[in-house]
């Protein structure tokens, strides 16, 4: 008979990988600082958040491969909110974590062809293939978004809208998080929905280094 301690040993080594504890990641806060970062933007220029302090950002992950981000590109959704944002003085910075050979990589050359043929009213289009500032924000899906205020709080974090859905009917009748948040921060007040669930496809995050 086997000694009982061996069973429980070989019954721990037979466990699935997905049963251990993964690593702790510090995830950010609402209403405390939103992670410093730097990130190279389409064009090769280092940009920081640091950068757009004394202004309102919106974080935008996106992927040109997922059908989420579709609904929202192809019918001009997103470019409409960009380009309302941007207008009132609002800084929007769409962030790319797909790791080369991932869907929805691009480099510089690709990231500026993109955001011309979308017609993309973001401020910039910042180039993450690494995952340090996806990781940094927990960022989960694409889209997920972010609105951090002029004093670089994060307040809002989530979904853009109550639908998850890919399918571009889904829209109509849909409540947009991020248009709420930018209006609630506009008129000095805390933002009502502060946290909402993402959804769309995962970030394509490489190997962490």
């Amino acid at each position: 008979m086997f000694d009982r301690r061996v069973l429980i040993l070989a019954a721990a080594l037979a466990a699935p990988a997905f049963a251990a504890p993964s690593l702790a990641r510090a995830a950010p806060v609402l209403g405390q600082a939103a992670p410093a970062f730097t990130a190279v933007d389409a064009s090769g220029k280092a940009r920081s958040l640091a950068d757009f302090r004394g202004r309102t950002v919106v974080l935008e992950w996106t992927n040109n491969g997922c059908p989420y981000v579709q609904k929202h590109y192809n019918s001009g959704n997103m470019q409409g909110l960009q380009k309302q944002a941007t207008a009132e003085g609002v800084v929007w910075l769409t962030i790319i974590s797909s790791a080369p050979g991932m869907q929805g990589y691009l480099d510089g050359a690709g990231a500026k062809a993109w955001k011309a043929k979308a017609g993309a009213g973001s401020t910039d289009v910042l180039l993450d293939p690494k995952g340090v500032v996806g990781r940094a924000y927990d960022a989960k899906t694409t889209p997920h978004m972010y609105v951090v205020d002029k004093a670089g709080k994060l307040v809002y974090m989530g979904g853009i809208d109550d639908r998850a859905s890919s399918d571009p009917s889904s829209l109509k009748g849909a409540t947009n998080y991020v248009t709420a948040a930018l209006a609630d921060v506009k008129a000095g007040r805390a933002v009502a929905q502060a946290a909402t669930r993402p959804y769309g496809c995962s970030v394509k995050y490489g190997s962490a280094d």
